[in-house]
């Protein structure tokens, strides 16, 4: 997506290749970064009913007749779930709605965040609240383990790789990963919840990072 267009383009490239599925990283939520403050996106929302960028994917499959377009929700979620968890259900809402649930995949951004769990646990709690539900035409989002959480957190990720989990889970029992994990709970099994990557210096110029 080029950040000096208006608005995505994704539409044209579904329609030109069908064969294809094209899944859009971030659900194209347009306000990730530093300075963005998520009380004025979400009053943006309630005075239009639509998020930039987010809602323009979401129409797409009603505009223009495609069915393989997906979002894969990436940091999105995480960034919104805590600070504005309102705005993090109206994204859901209005992907879901115009997407279909079984078009929302999960994605953490994990390598930044560190361990996903908090992600995992914040989205089997969320739910839309009941005056956006009806103001805005979304549908609950359900059990924990429902349907819908349970398609966006990895079943509609395994659709369309064409992986079967229960026999993907015995595929994978004795690999390197199930020895680190098997190590990993025979010392404890504590997760740290550190994250890693780039943090906002405490001062010095506004651009400047360092290391965690």
């Amino acid at each position: 997506m080029d950040p000096n267009q208006s608005r995505p383009r994704h539409a044209k490239a579904a329609k030109d290749w069908p064969q294809l599925n094209f899944i859009i990283y971030h659900a194209a939520f347009r306000h990730l970064g530093p300075g963005v403050d998520p009380k004025v996106v979400f009053a943006e929302f309630e005075r239009t009913g639509g998020i930039d960028w987010v809602s323009d994917l979401a129409e797409i499959p009603a505009r223009h007749g495609v069915k393989n377009v997906y979002c894969d929700i990436g940091g999105t979620f995480g960034t919104t779930c805590i600070d504005h968890p309102r705005l993090a259900a109206a994204v859901l809402g209005v992907l879901i709605k115009g997407l279909g649930a079984e078009h929302v995949t999960w994605g953490t951004d994990s390598i930044w965040f560190g361990s996903p769990q908090w992600q995992i646990e914040a989205l089997r709690r969320i739910e839309i609240p009941t005056a956006l539900q009806k103001r805005f035409g979304f549908t609950p989002l359900g059990a924990a383990n429902g349907r819908v959480k349970a398609g966006i957190l990895g079943a509609n990720s395994a659709r369309l790789y064409g992986i079967e989990p229960k026999t993907a889970s015995t595929m994978f029992a004795d690999d390197n990963f199930a020895k680190l994990k098997a190590d990993y709970e025979a010392n404890g099994g504590q997760r740290s919840n550190h994250a890693y990557g780039l943090v906002r210096k405490a001062s010095g110029a506004a651009g400047d990072r360092q290391s965690s």
